[in-house]
């Protein structure tokens, strides 16, 4: 694991940029971004539109390592290129940003009110690519709805088994159970959450450290044992639907909690905005979010 890039993570400030938009969510984001569906035809051009937009973003000299801490890649970004050169080592060499590879696959059908990752086969495989790339960690993401015990400890149970599967490659696992925030029952299944998470954190080797990205909670300070646990390298904030404006409120209020923003992140950017509008834009979402992470 590169030390250097875990002491960024450990000691300074700022956010995680999440810019790792799958091939579900590629359209949606293009759509926010100011390009219609009728723009492009195929996943192939939807991906070279999705990296132009990442591209423009991460090459913006709003976009520096002084605010954002790290970044979560697609895979498919990962194997691209930013200014030339290979996306993970862009990032660190020119920016100072560690980057992080989403590695899940998706969602499986819900029960018992979650949904858990589809299998993952070609892990290990994608891990040792990662590393040979330069990338420090790795993403995945699981969905809880409702209160419900079995769903939420096959949420975190799976979890963090394949976190450990991450943790043998030198890899950092950020283990995202993302509870939905229109759920019914959310500060419930909070409570059921963070009880499954401790209870794995117990089963993590001693010297070894993973990091959270938690929905941003109902009760301010809900997961402040988290936080502090010896075993958890960062706490970090989906945004989970919220708006930039929210999710910063929200996110003020907890104390050493700090963002891993995607739509909150690229929220009024747009493919018509001219660069110094698109740099200044990004400059205000950058420098908010930074803030609230700071808090």
């Amino acid at each position: 694991m590169n030390a250097d890039m875990l002491q960024k993570i450990n000691n300074e400030n700022g956010f995680l940029a999440a810019l790792d938009q799958s091939g579900g969510s590629s359209g949606k984001a293009l759509k926010l971004y100011g390009i219609e569906e009728d723009a492009y035809s195929g996943d192939d051009e939807m991906f070279d539109l999705i990296h132009g937009m990442r591209t423009r973003i991460v090459t913006s000299p709003s976009f520096n390592g002084d605010r954002v801490l790290g970044a979560i890649l697609f895979e498919m970004t990962m194997d691209r290129e930013f200014g030339g050169v290979g996306a993970a080592e862009y990032l660190w060499n020119e920016k100072s940003v560690v980057p992080f590879l989403k590695v899940d696959k998706g969602l499986a059908d819900e029960a018992n009110g979650a949904q858990i990752m589809k299998p993952m086969p070609e892990l290990d495989d994608l891990c040792q690519r990662a590393v040979a790339k330069g990338v420090f960690g790795t993403k995945m993401r699981s969905v809880v709805n409702e209160a419900n015990q079995t769903g939420v400890d096959a949420v975190v149970d799976q979890q963090f088994a394949v976190g450990n599967q991450i943790l043998g490659h030198g890899l950092m696992p950020i283990i995202e159970p993302e509870v939905n925030i229109n759920s019914t029952t959310k500060a419930e299944a909070e409570v059921l959450l963070k009880a499954a998470i401790l209870r794995n954190l117990g089963r993590v080797a001693d010297g070894q450290q993973i990091m959270l990205k938690l929905t941003l909670p109902e009760e301010d300070g809900f997961y402040a044992d988290l936080i502090a646990h010896p075993k958890v390298l960062k706490v970090v904030a989906l945004s989970g639907g919220y708006s930039r404006e929210e999710s910063n409120a929200r996110l003020s209020r907890q104390h050493g909690m700090i963002a891993s923003f995607s739509r909150a992140l690229t929220e009024g950017l747009s493919a018509q905005q001219s660069e110094d509008e698109f740099n200044s834009l990004l400059d205000g979402a950058v420098g908010s979010i930074a803030a609230a992470s700071a808090t």
